[in-house]
């Protein structure tokens, strides 16, 4: 496995060392002693998986009381993903660093707590996975909207986005509440 660090600190971008030959392929998605070695430390609790059409956007989601860590991963079609600091103090408060997963490129992106996570899909369909360091928590589901002209992402959209009641919902991130300082 290779960490590359993300423009934001804590984020990395995994590449996987890939077996191939006639018959397929084999990598690694996740390897405790690897991740420990690039200081990541953790113990994931939850797995999940969601299907997605194009141009639906998740996000940009995240918890509270302690948080997730996520470990993201595309095992079908193709997805732009996004982090956005929302750690009050940081120097990168509210920027965002993007990167494409696809089944075709097997890359992973960690994006540690204190983060806001999204995603929109530029394939037909997307099948999304993602490792949580912390089980699923509805009263401390929090979001921030996916357009907001203060963190300006670029999403590659092309039409309209897909989004969600509670997404379409979401404040921006100067109406939201400060739950993680540094």
């Amino acid at each position: 496995m290779k960490f590359i660090k993300g423009r934001l600190e804590g984020t990395y971008i995994i590449e996987h060392d890939v077996f191939g030959d006639e018959r397929g392929f084999f990598l690694e998605t996740y390897n405790a002693r690897e991740f420990e070695a690039a200081g990541i430390k953790l113990d994931f609790v939850q797995d999940n998986w969601s299907r997605s059409a194009r141009n639906t956007v998740r996000g940009l989601h995240y918890q509270i009381n302690p948080g997730q860590d996520k470990l993201v991963r595309v095992v079908s079609g193709e997805v732009f993903d996004v982090a956005v600091d929302i750690r009050h103090g940081s120097p990168t408060f509210g920027q965002w660093d993007g990167c494409y997963l696809s089944a075709e490129n097997k890359k992973q992106f960690f994006i540690p707590k204190g983060f806001a996570h999204g995603f929109c899909v530029i394939s037909d369909s997307a099948d999304f996975m993602y490792k949580c360091s912390e089980f699923y928590s509805p009263k401390d589901e929090r979001g921030i909207i996916w357009n907001d002209p203060d963190i300006n992402v670029k999403w590659p959209l092309k039409g309209d986005p897909i989004l969600s009641k509670r997404d379409l919902g979401s404040p921006t991130l100067g109406k939201s509440e400060k739950y993680f300082r540094i």
